[in-house]
C-alpha cells in the first residue's frame, strides 16, 4: 500500500512541480525588474505547497501560533528539520520568509529552477565560506522578509533533535535580529531521511513559539542553547499530548 500510495503521489507531486515552474517563470519575468527579493514568485510557491499537502485525505495539519505579529519585527525563523515534507509545511504558515537550502537542492532539474527564481539562498555547508553566504539574508530581513534557517543543518535520521550549528544565531546576535523558534512534527513519521515514498495517514503539527530578542543575551552559545531547549521541549510536549496517527 505505501509503495502504491508513494508511486501516486510523486506523480501527482511531478505534475505539480512542472505547472508551478510554468507559474514562477512567467513570474519573475514579470517581477524581474522591480522584485529584487523575489518575493512574488516566492508567494506562488504557497499554492505548490497547499497542493503537494492538501491532496491526501490522510494528512492532517494542526497550526498553532502562526500570528504575523510574531514577525513583524526583523526576524530570523529555525525551526527543527525532520523530512522532505518540512519545505512544504512551512508555506502553510501565513507569511513569505528567505530560505537557506543546501547547494544540492539547486542542481534538481526544475525543482532547482524553481527554488533559484523565488530568491533563495543556496549554501554548500562543507565550505569555509558559508557563514559570510548568510548574510545574503540581512537586507531581506531589514526589510520586513524573514530568514529561515534549519540550524540542524541536515535532517534528524532518529526523530531526535540534533545540535544546532551557530550560523544563525551569530547573524541575529550581530544585528539584534529576533529569534522565532519553530516547531514542526510529522515529517519523520511520514516520510524519514532516505525514505522516498510517504505514509497514507499521519497527523502533522506545527507550533510557533514566541519570538526571542537576541539582545537579551550574552552570546550567541547562550542564544542557541536557550531555543534548542525551547524547541526540544516542545517537540517532547507534541509527542506527549498529541496522539497523531503514524504512517501507514
Amino acid at each position: 500500500m505505501r509503495t502504491l500510495f508513494g508511486i501516486v503521489i510523486w506523480i501527482y507531486w511531478a505534475f505539480c512541480i512542472i505547472l508551478f515552474f510554468a507559474i514562477v517563470s512567467l513570474l519573475y519575468v514579470i517581477t524581474y525588474p522591480f522584485d529584487s527579493y523575489h518575493s512574488i514568485p516566492n508567494r506562488a510557491l504557497r499554492g505548490l505547497a497547499w497542493f503537494m499537502l492538501k491532496v491526501n485525505p490522510g494528512w492532517r495539519f494542526d497550526i498553532r501560533g502562526a500570528d504575523s505579529q510574531k514577525v513583524a519585527e526583523p526576524t530570523i525563523v529555525v525551526a527543527n528539520h525532520q523530512s522532505f515534507l518540512d519545505l512544504p509545511l512551512s508555506y502553510l504558515l501565513p507569511w513569505t520568509m528567505k530560505w537557506v537550502a543546501k547547494k544540492d537542492l539547486f542542481r534538481i532539474p526544475i525543482f532547482g529552477w524553481i527554488i533559484y527564481m523565488t530568491g533563495h539562498i543556496s549554501i554548500d555547508r562543507q565550505s569555509m565560506r558559508s557563514a559570510k553566504v548568510l548574510d545574503k539574508l540581512v537586507e531581506p530581513i531589514k526589510n520586513g522578509i524573514p530568514g529561515m534557517i534549519f540550524p540542524e543543518g541536515t535532517r534528524t535520521t532518529t526523530g531526535d533533535l540534533k545540535p544546532f550549528k551557530n550560523g544563525a544565531f551569530k547573524l541575529a546576535k550581530r544585528y539584534n535580529f529576533n529569534v522565532l523558534p519553530v516547531v514542526l512534527d510529522g515529517g519523520y513519521q511520514a516520510m524519514p531521511s532516505g525514505e522516498w515514498g510517504p505514509g497514507y495517514r499521519q497527523d502533522f503539527v506545527i507550533s510557533v513559539l514566541d519570538p526571542i530578542s537576541s539582545d537579551e543575551y550574552e552570546s550567541e552559545r547562550e542564544l542557541k542553547e536557550t531555543v534548542h531547549t525551547l524547541i526540544e521541549q516542545e517537540l517532547r510536549s507534541l509527542r506527549t499530548n498529541h496522539k497523531g496517527v503514524q504512517k501507514e
